[in-house]
């Protein structure tokens, strides 16, 4: 049986991708909100509330969690375009996930804000020139991570998410 918890499996980055891949990329992370609006119409209130695995976060707390994750992201990608290899500033992702925002509010918000934050940052990926994408950010725990890592992590970050929730669908359907 596969771990529950990396249902696309895990994330693995590729240093060498080039400007054609990087497009598919943008494509796919464009595309996220859509499939996240998808998978999560017609959830019921138990659906919502039910954790993708034993120990793990509600589907709930998932979309909520993917709104709070993105939104850091969009601001990680804004300073390493700005900056010269800015430090960011980690959150603590399991404690904002057990905020009652996380664990009571529809999900609706959560899915506006997405699409708004995807948005802006395929906006920002599609005008980056390829040289861009090797531009970096120091977060404090990971040491230097480029744009190029950012783009590739957070397209797998709404995939993985999404299958977590697709899985609570199957099972709860």
């Amino acid at each position: 049986m596969a771990d529950p918890r990396y249902p696309i499996g895990k994330f693995e980055f590729r240093p060498d991708i080039n400007n054609n891949q990087r497009k598919l990329l943008i494509r796919k992370f464009s595309a996220m909100p859509r499939e996240l609006r998808r998978v999560v119409r017609g959830l019921s209130k138990n659906q919502l509330a039910t954790p993708y695995r034993p120990g793990g976060w509600t589907a709930r707390q998932v979309v909520h969690h993917l709104a709070d994750s993105h939104m850091n992201a969009y601001v990680r990608l804004k300073l390493a375009i700005t900056e010269d290899q800015p430090t960011i500033k980690p959150y603590d992702e399991k404690l904002w996930a057990e905020l009652p925002d996380a664990t009571s509010l529809p999900v609706e918000p959560s899915l506006r804000l997405i699409e708004s934050l995807h948005a802006r940052m395929t906006a920002q990926f599609r005008s980056l020139q390829p040289q861009d994408f090797s531009r970096k950010f120091r977060h404090p725990e990971h040491g230097l991570m480029s744009l190029d890592w950012l783009l590739q992590i957070y397209t797998w970050h709404g995939r993985h998410h999404i299958g977590h929730i697709t899985t609570v669908k199957k099972r709860k359907s």
